[in-house]
């Protein structure tokens, strides 16, 4: 741990190999996805060369890879299960679609469509298309990912950030959906 503090790489490397399974499985355990802990298991590696904040008198390295493993898959499901709810709620909305709105309904209707595409307007185009992919094309993030050719993770980046600003820009909205 000396070692990742004065930025050697090669020390990163011997954590790596020694303490990746660890990680790993207990991603995996907790995410139950295979790209989602290897992506977890990257980030854990990479905050701990970036900030090399384990303090050896608190426990084992084992133990601190441990529980920032935990922590950060607890983050990510609760991430997870926040997009989710907003997901399930356009879901409604569409579902809405399927019948008949009386002529008020109709009028509500197009008006938070208009909001939300207004709203998709604003965001910047890469984070724009991935949220089309994902939610009208219905890909996963990894097919999003394979199409655009770009790393998973940076699918990720970029649909956090644009449901963050479309939370923000319809927030009068969805208080009054809710």
């Amino acid at each position: 741990m000396e070692a990742i503090r004065e930025r050697q790489g090669a020390a990163l490397g011997v954590l790596y190999d020694r303490y990746a399974g660890l990680v790993y499985g207990l991603a995996l355990q907790i995410l139950g996805h295979v790209a989602e802990a290897e992506d977890l298991t990257q980030a854990v590696f990479v905050e701990l060369w970036r900030k090399a904040s384990y303090d050896p008198q608190r426990g084992s390295v084992s133990s601190f890879l441990y529980l920032l493993t935990r922590s950060r898959a607890i983050d990510r499901l609760r991430s997870q299960d926040s997009s989710q709810r907003l997901l399930k709620h356009w879901q409604s909305l569409l579902a809405a679609e399927n019948r008949a709105p009386a002529p008020f309904e109709q009028l509500s209707l197009e008006e938070r469509r208009q909001a939300v595409q207004e709203a998709l307007g604003q965001l910047p185009e890469s984070q724009r298309q991935v949220l089309e992919l994902i939610y009208y094309q219905g890909l996963s993030q990894a097919d999003v990912a394979r199409h655009l050719g770009i790393p998973p993770a940076t699918v990720k980046a970029r649909a956090r950030q644009a449901l963050c600003k479309l939370r923000g820009s319809l927030r009068a909205l969805l208080e009054v959906w809710s």
